[in-house]
């Protein structure tokens, strides 16, 4: 699949507006053909040309058929090469390249799948999504962001996202007190002893700038 870019982007005002500061230049061609952009991820997980001015609902990208394939190719970014984008989404000649507000994966939407509950990303419909486990829910005490598991080859964690965030914090109970992280959440009429499974995976994260 080939992510279509405008012919004509190099000559924009976009384009000149932002190549007198940024570390790149979209649609940057290397040798042997190779193609270079750059997006970014939001904490809602939208994804964007990482230069567009405005980052919202308008502007983001919302063809599933192509967020489903952009997301589904995102990996660790091993190339060497512009290390300030953490990821990378190869699609054959063009390296699209990612940085984040915090994780590129973020949970979006719960879903049931055969009566079992699923957590979707990438807004790319039902096609994404990974099984959802209520006591591996963790709040992490800095920001009060919700993680859950997600990918093994990809950090093994993704960020809730706000809205789904807000509904979850219903259910979250803290025996400790409010200025503690939550120790029990409320699922099906049964109260669930929250593991925290991956708080020490988020704090490696931060450190290694993944976070």
């Amino acid at each position: 699949m080939i992510i279509r870019h405008p012919r004509n982007f190099l000559n924009t005002s976009t384009f000149k507006r932002f190549t007198d500061w940024r570390s790149y230049i979209q649609g940057n061609v290397l040798g042997k053909g190779i193609r270079e952009y750059f997006y970014y991820i939001d904490h809602n997980g939208m994804l964007f040309l990482d230069d567009a001015r405005i980052k919202n609902f308008t502007s983001c990208y919302k063809d599933k058929t192509f967020l489903k394939f952009f997301f589904s190719r995102i990996r660790i970014n091993e190339t060497g090469c512009h290390e300030d984008f953490p990821y990378i989404s190869p699609c054959g000649r063009e390296r699209n390249y990612i940085r984040c507000d915090d994780l590129p994966i973020v949970f979006t939407h719960l879903i049931y799948k055969d009566a079992n509950p699923y957590l979707t990303y990438g807004l790319a419909g039902d096609d994404l999504c990974v099984k959802f486990n209520p006591n591996e829910l963790t709040m992490y005490p800095d920001s009060g962001r919700v993680y859950h598991p997600g990918l093994e080859d990809l950090n093994g964690v993704g960020l809730v996202c706000s809205n789904l965030a807000i509904e979850f914090s219903k259910y979250f109970e803290f025996e400790n007190g409010e200025e503690s992280l939550p120790t029990h959440f409320r699922w099906n009429d049964e109260k669930i002893i929250l593991q925290n499974t991956v708080l020490s995976l988020l704090e490696e994260l931060k450190r290694r700038g993944r976070s």
